[in-house]
């Protein structure tokens, strides 16, 4: 038997795993502001609502993915938030990549309305919702997990309950250094192989054979040699996860030295009119078009 679960924000994430969650035989009802997702979820079988309090009051437990802090605050405390449905033993689960310590405001501020937070930020992109190679990195109590960690489970290739609140965010955003900066590192790869004269079947057969190999190169290499720029992680989303970590860094007593280098060049892409692109445009700035 299924469960009752909310979507709250249908965007490329968003959409693609409540599809998933309703090929596992749970119910799905969802609110997005843009009214073509709410039809697609429609579509799809699921039922679109009014705001997020109407997603809370049909649900168990709701989940969301949101850009902003203020996008997510609206839903969660805002006049139709989900604090105001009153409901019961809910438990929501925030998929957004957030700084910690703002995580941890958010469920101390939930736990006063009854409701019990996770943070479950996602590492993998739309395309890999689909074939459920997503991982889960999921704070938050224990009896939460239990509840909801099954669900996770089975729309991914593994939900990892990591500690306590925030401990989720943490992981997402160190995994975030690593996967930005290495987007900008392999953009320099590609190009500097370029201008020395090696062609793109050469260095899309050689980089994989080596010590380069991974799912960052998997992913990377053909958008950079193709210039492919259809948007699967957006250079905007780069810009602002990248100040996250860089953040959490200070916060701990570090100065990074290669994620604030890089973050500049996703900056000058943003600025250049590319912030919805797919952040592989970053090579566009190395070759001097912004």
């Amino acid at each position: 038997m299924g469960e009752k679960l909310g979507m709250i924000g249908l965007g490329k994430m968003g959409l693609a795993l409540a599809r998933e969650m309703m090929a596992d035989g749970h119910t799905v009802c969802a609110y997005d502001i843009d009214p073509t997702r709410m039809q697609m979820l429609a579509n799809a079988g699921g039922t679109p609502v009014d705001n997020a309090r109407a997603v809370a009051a049909a649900s168990d437990i709701t989940f969301s993915i949101l850009l902003k802090p203020k996008h997510i605050e609206e839903n969660l405390f805002g006049p139709d938030g989900i604090d105001k449905a009153g409901k019961d033993g809910l438990i929501h689960v925030e998929m957004s990549t957030m700084p910690p310590d703002y995580c941890k405001g958010l469920c101390e501020k939930l736990a006063g309305s009854g409701i019990d937070m996770l943070d479950a930020p996602i590492s993998g992109s739309h395309p890999q919702v689909d074939d459920r190679s997503i991982t889960f990195m999921v704070g938050g109590s224990d009896a939460a997990f239990s509840r909801v960690g099954p669900i996770l489970e089975k729309l991914s290739a593994d939900a990892t309950h990591t500690g306590p609140s925030g401990s989720g965010a943490v992981m997402k955003v160190v995994t975030n250094l690593f996967v930005n900066a290495s987007t900008a590192l392999l953009a320099e790869v590609i190009i500097t192989g370029e201008r020395a004269g090696l062609s793109h079947d050469v260095l899309a057969h050689c980089l994989p054979k080596g010590s380069v190999q991974g799912k960052m190169l998997d992913m990377s290499i053909g958008p950079l040699t193709q210039r492919d720029f259809t948007a699967r992680g957006a250079v905007e989303i780069f810009v602002k996860d990248m100040g996250i970590a860089i953040d959490l860094a200070k916060d701990n007593g570090i100065d990074l030295a290669v994620v604030p280098a890089a973050r500049a060049m996703f900056e000058r892409a943003a600025e250049a009119g590319w912030a919805k692109d797919d952040a592989t445009r970053v090579i566009e700035v190395y070759e001097g078009k912004a």
